[in-house]
């Protein structure tokens, strides 16, 4: 239990060092002494990041980092009062690092707001022009079986296009969510929200095939598994954590994704945030924080502690001072560390384990 109020103080610190003056909430502070040379700068802003850092942050009882965030959203995203949409990565002034449209980061954005505001939602009225615009621009690309626009999956690695009918799953899921959290955020325009948010879900149910959720889904599938998936459950609550699509599907995420205890991203992921003279040396990926605790989380709600701290300990027990974005089972690549999104998810999952 020390060593997790310790790491819950050390995340407090981390959280506060990434979220700046101007609301901007950056993934990682490269410029703090405690970050590696080495590693891939990630002095950018992903929506997504922030609302998850969000989220944490209430459950911190830390103040005015949530506000300061839903005001840089809405006032430097470049392109988000024009289309309602977040794309890519920012610059932390709010001008584009990255053009790709990210569709769950729209999603995860309108889902932190209701987050923030969910014990009195009238007060989340203080920022309707965000929730408005980011449903509207939601449901306005969306063709009842996919987005208009060419969408980037949240790994940033591949992409689904409109001509070929494709979703990722985990987008799908933060955009449903999302919606019905505008939904009953701003009751009075709830219903043509809802009514994108169902058709969303219609296509979702789709994307179970054989024995689990497909990463992505349209007239070419892609049925590799990807952890992702896991928030289906939490946070998005498409699914209930004892639905059989998901019980089976978590069977095949820990049958092929978990290694001596570790999650990965998807099978044969090469992507290892290591950095050699501008070059990334893609040596192959390690297990990441965040996918441990999202498993814990799932197994918390399924009721069975001994699994979920399973998970959650095994990340604790190689966690020294700061929790980065990848583990490794060796002592020669080195990780993004701290990363801003792995102590938010270990906050949000030692508050399910009742640590917070």
């Amino acid at each position: 239990m020390l060593q997790i109020k310790n790491l819950l103080e050390i995340s407090m610190e981390v959280i506060a060092d990434g979220c700046l003056e101007n609301g901007a909430i950056v993934a990682a502070n490269s410029f703090k002494n405690y970050y590696s040379s080495e590693a891939k700068n990630y002095f950018y802003v992903w929506p997504r990041d922030g609302s998850y850092i969000s989220i944490a942050s209430d459950i911190l009882g830390l103040k005015n980092i949530q506000e300061n965030f839903f005001n840089w959203c809405l006032k430097r995203a470049e392109g988000f009062r024009d289309s309602g949409l977040f794309f890519g990565k920012y610059y932390v002034n709010g001008l584009k690092a990255h053009n790709g449209f990210q569709p769950d980061q729209t999603g995860s954005v309108l889902f932190a707001l209701w987050h923030h505001y969910q014990d009195n939602l009238e007060d989340a009225r203080k920022f309707e022009d965000l929730i408005k615009k980011g449903a509207d621009g939601l449901a306005r690309i969306w063709n009842a079986d996919c987005f208009d626009l060419v969408a980037t999956d949240l790994w940033e690695e591949r992409l689904a296009f409109p001509d070929l009918e494709e979703n990722f799953t985990y987008s799908l899921a933060a955009c449903i969510r999302g919606l019905k959290c505008a939904g009953e955020m701003i009751p009075e325009e709830a219903d043509k929200w809802w009514e994108v948010a169902e058709e969303m879900r219609m296509r979702l149910d789709e994307h179970f095939i054989d024995d689990h959720f497909v990463r992505s889904f349209g007239k070419l599938i892609d049925k590799r598994i990807d952890a992702s998936v896991l928030a289906l459950v939490y946070p998005f609550a498409i699914y209930e954590a004892d639905a059989p699509e998901i019980v089976s599907t978590v069977k095949e995420i820990e049958s092929r994704l978990v290694v001596d205890g570790g999650v990965h991203r998807y099978e044969h992921d090469e992507y290892d945030g290591w950095m050699f003279e501008g070059m990334h040396r893609k040596k192959g990926a390690g297990a990441w924080p965040i996918l441990n605790f999202w498993l814990s989380i799932y197994w918390i709600q399924r009721g069975d502690t001994r699994r979920a701290k399973q998970f959650y300990d095994w990340v604790i027990e190689r966690t020294d001072g700061h929790i980065p974005e990848q583990i490794f089972d060796n002592g020669i690549q080195i990780s993004v560390s701290p990363l801003l999104w792995s102590h938010a998810m270990f906050v949000i999952a030692s508050s399910f384990l009742g640590y917070r």
